[in-house]
Order: C-alpha cells, then sequence, then structure tokens
C-alpha cells in the first residue's frame, strides 16, 4: 500500500524545491502532493517506497512528521462518485482522516483516502 508522509517545510522559496530534488535524486517517484502555506508549509506526498522517500528526506536535513498508509482509490468522473465511497466508510464507522484528488484520465479520478485503519477501509472499498 502507498504511504503519504508528512513533511513541515519553511515557508520560503525554494523549499519545495529542495524536498522535490532530493526524491527525484534519490529515484523515489512521487504519486501525489498536497502543500499548503502558514507559518510552515505542511507538505503531504504519497509515494510506494516510503524507506527510500524517508532517506532521501533527512538526507536533504529535512524531517518527517509523520506517516500513514494511503488508500488510493479509482473513482468515476461523476456527480457523487466520491459521495458514495464517503457513504460506505461512514456506514462502516470508518472516520476519512483526510482525502485529496491524486490525478485523473479517461474518465476517472484517483482520490487518496487517508482512514485510521486502511486496510480495513480497503476491504470495503
Amino acid at each position: 500500500m502507498a504511504k503519504e508522509l508528512s513533511i513541515t517545510l519553511e515557508n520560503k522559496p525554494g523549499s519545495l524545491a529542495k524536498l522535490t530534488e532530493a526524491l527525484g535524486a534519490a529515484g523515489v517517484n512521487i504519486n501525489t502532493f498536497s502543500a499548503a502555506a502558514g507559518s510552515g508549509s505542511n507538505c503531504r506526498i504519497v509515494v510506494d517506497d516510503a524507506a527510500a522517500a524517508r532517506k532521501a528526506i533527512e538526507g536533504a536535513g529535512l524531517k518527517v512528521d509523520g506517516e500513514r498508509e494511503a488508500l488510493v482509490v479509482d473513482l468515476e468522473d461523476k456527480p457523487g462518485a466520491l459521495g458514495k465511497v464517503a457513504r460506505k466508510l461512514a456506514n462502516a464507522q470508518i472516520n476519512i482522516d483526510a482525502a485529496y484528488v491524486a490525478g485523473e484520465g479517461s474518465g476517472k479520478k484517483k482520490v487518496v483516502v487517508i482512514t485510521a485503519d486502511a486496510e480495513k477501509a480497503k476491504g470495503i472499498l
């Protein structure tokens, strides 16, 4: 299963470049990412090889703040598709901690879903 790593970056030019260049140099592919600025920039990346990513990140002098299993779900690109996924998880008493679009193509969207129990969520979806 893919992993989501959380990294807090300094909110200044070049911070994201430093992170992504380190991952690229280590041969780590980023499946998707999200970032938001604040006092620090909260960046989340989804990768298949979390150990290699962590090594590259720490080697660049950055810190991984958290690591969670990330469920990547293929959804039809139509109204209500995400609602169906959210309802299935809600009915199973699984809370969605985070969710974001990871990509799209051929009438489908990839959505990253983070829950406290990714294996249970995977079995339901």
